[in-house]
């Protein structure tokens, strides 16, 4: 292996999220695939609700292709989540799986003169950061909803119990607010005796 070649394997070793572009030699058409799994060293998405678990691994299956104004990088970035159910609040884990598509400008290109600095990626001393692309990505991916099936009916709001573990005809007796009082009253009355001491 080159000196060149060790050289890119370390800068790869210490952040899996820059790809060197070199070997493109910035000629139109010419490509190279990256398939790499990124650990996650920070949670991503929403506490409590989604997110991608520190610890995991961010799989990236890409395309980087030379165009005149910098390198396209077309492909998939999937991870798995843990999130829980809106409805009924059970835990659950699934996935999640982007299609990226993103134009890395290089340094004074047209494109790189006529953005602002937060409109494109650049090309930065010939490597790539996909760390922001891939992350903003995936977490925008992320359902609002979470949903530990899609006919979950959720739980009961009077007990709080999970509908799918209650019997068929559960239910809770309501009082029409106006009348609560003076329900709670009559409850609280002993039974009155007859004025004249029978039984009625």
């Amino acid at each position: 292996m080159s000196e060149e070649s060790l050289s890119l394997a370390r800068s790869d070793a210490r952040n899996p999220w820059l790809i060197d572009t070199r070997e493109l030699g910035r000629r139109a058409g010419s490509s190279r695939t990256v398939r790499r799994e990124v650990p996650v060293d920070v949670a991503l998405g929403v506490p409590d609700v989604i997110t991608i678990p520190a610890g995991s691994t961010i799989t990236l299956d890409l395309l980087l292709e030379a165009v005149v104004e910098g390198v396209l990088v077309t492909g998939t970035a999937a991870a798995p989540t843990e999130e829980h159910c809106s409805r009924c609040l059970d835990p659950g884990t699934g996935e999640v799986e982007v299609e990226l598509t993103e134009l890395f400008a290089y340094p004074e290109s047209t494109t790189e003169e006529t953005t602002d600095e937060d409109e494109v990626f650049r090309v930065v001393d010939d490597k790539l950061d996909l760390a922001p692309l891939v992350r903003d990505a995936l977490v925008l991916a992320l359902p609002l909803v979470p949903l530990c099936d899609e006919d979950c009916a959720g739980l009961c709001s009077g007990c709080g119990v999970k509908w799918a573990d209650l019997d068929p005809g559960h239910g809770h007796e309501t009082i029409d607010p106006r009348w609560a009082a003076l329900v709670e009253r009559l409850e609280d009355t002993p039974g009155e005796q007859p004025a004249d001491g029978s039984d009625r």
